[in-house]
């Protein structure tokens, strides 16, 4: 197996007891990126004289005794969004095409303490104010998109480009890439990772969290990110925290709530059937599946884009004015409209929120955590607008993405998703699982089992070099 396959726990392993070597690791994912990138376009820049330097500073520690822990010598990416010291942060726009970072972003500073080693920026949607990341294809079927907002950092982790990577979630931009692609992706809690130097598309609703191919690989990547950060105002006060992962494991005690409304509602049958697949075998691993009504479902949709856009267009107000034509059509339009937003949509978007979350802190108290689809479909074909659903009415791609994801941002509660299956084109569909607030532990613990009894973990897209 070239080193490019491994997972990160694979890779850690071989690293951490000689048998790999950082450089050869870090050239092998290099040659990769070479030989996959003119298909996917998941990468904006590659730093592959960085990396090999990084990589030989790697190999020296450890051979001298100066381990660090599972990320030492680990190659990963970075979305365009966040900061590294003397490269460009573009977030695959024309605006910020001169930007060159001058400081690390804390994500970037911990993951470079921890020892890990830069490949490169991955594309995202502009600004990360969009689903389909348009520059990146999708790793299991070019002609379709990748997902957004961080395309290219699910796309180079399920074609083997990184061994793992970073993105960003304001309404399911994690794990929406990460469903479409068949990879993992971990939207934490609010404030428990830092954004500081991460540039923002809605302060109150963003998270940063890793993409990676398995459950165990979303746990060493958190564990090296936690812990308080004072240069960023929503940072939790917490002590760095670890999640070690058993080998495998039952689910004996865990109550799934397993939704009777919104979830399933306007799903694919084909999605429908995978998650509910996944659940028959969590409960029989040992789990108490629990109906639970989702509430306040009618208000979701509102309450995001009644948040997201006025403190997207916030941010963008100088250069709206100065350059607006630098910005792609798609993502004018929607900072344009922000401004049409009143302060007291705003404001009854926030008592909103408030309500939503004390409803879910109370139905998380009969649950340990709820089960259900990432996304209601798989992955649009390239110039897809709208979806037809079974019972005849319609959707916007758009709306139909972020409509199951968004919950769990407006309320900040984790959410990671792994993959449950394939449709009948091969395409991968993913099933998240939600806990309550700083919950991260039981979530990745859940997720584990039911991959680990599935023995189906970390498959790499079938991308032609």
């Amino acid at each position: 197996m070239p080193p490019f396959e491994l997972t990160l726990t694979q890779a850690a392993a071989a690293v951490g007891e000689g048998e790999l070597s950082p450089l050869e690791l870090t050239s092998s994912l290099l040659e990769r990126i070479d030989a996959v990138e003119k298909h996917l376009g998941a990468y904006v820049t590659v730093a592959g004289e960085a990396a090999r330097g990084s990589a030989a500073r790697a190999e020296r520690d450890i051979a001298a005794g100066r381990y660090r822990g599972p990320l030492h010598g680990i190659p990963f990416g970075l979305k365009d969004l966040i900061d590294v010291a003397g490269m460009p942060t573009t977030a695959s726009s024309r605006v910020r095409a001169a930007h060159v970072a001058q400081a690390d972003s804390t994500v970037a500073t911990r993951l470079f303490e921890a020892g890990a080693v830069l490949l490169g920026k991955t594309h995202t949607h502009e600004f990360a104010y969009g689903l389909t990341t348009p520059q990146t294809r999708n790793a299991w079927d070019p002609g379709r998109v990748a997902g957004g907002s961080s395309g290219g950092s699910a796309v180079a982790v399920a074609a083997g480009a990184a061994t793992f990577a970073l993105g960003t979630d304001t309404g399911g931009s994690i794990r929406v890439p990460a469903a479409l692609n068949g990879v993992v992706g971990l939207k934490p809690t609010y404030g428990l990772i830092s954004r500081h130097g991460v540039v923002p598309l809605s302060w109150s609703l963003d998270h940063v969290g890793p993409l990676t191919r398995t459950v165990q690989d979303a746990a060493l990547v958190l564990s090296a990110l936690t812990g308080h950060d004072p240069e960023d105002p929503a940072s939790l006060r917490t002590d760095p925290r670890d999640y070690p992962l058993p080998r495998d494991g039952d689910l004996k005690g865990l109550r799934i709530g397993v939704p009777v409304n919104y979830y399933f509602d306007r799903v694919s049958p084909e999605v429908e059937a995978a998650v509910r697949s996944a659940l028959a075998q969590m409960s029989d691993l040992g789990a108490d599946l629990v109906e639970v009504e989702i509430p306040m479902a009618l208000y979701v949709q509102a309450t995001q884009w009644g948040l997201m856009v006025p403190e997207a267009t916030a941010y963008h107000e100088r250069t709206l004015r100065s350059v607006p034509e630098l910005y792609a059509p798609d993502v004018r339009v929607l900072l344009e409209a922000g401004e049409l937003v009143s302060a007291g949509d705003y404001l009854r978007a926030q008592r909103a929120r408030t309500l939503m979350r004390q409803a879910w802190a109370a139905m998380l108290d009969r649950v340990d955590v709820i089960a259900a689809p990432t996304v209601p479909m798989t992955a649009a074909k390239t110039g897809q607008e709208v979806v037809e659903w079974p019972d005849g009415t319609t959707e916007s791609v758009s709306d139909a993405y972020v409509r199951l994801s968004a919950p769990a941002n407006i309320t900040g509660v984790p959410a990671l998703t792994l993959p449950v299956g394939r449709d009948h084109a091969g395409l991968p569909i993913g099933m998240q699982l939600m806990g309550p607030p700083m919950g991260e532990a039981v979530v990745l613990r859940a997720g584990h089992a039911y991959e680990a009894a599935r023995n189906h973990r970390g498959a790499l897209a079938p991308v032609a070099a």
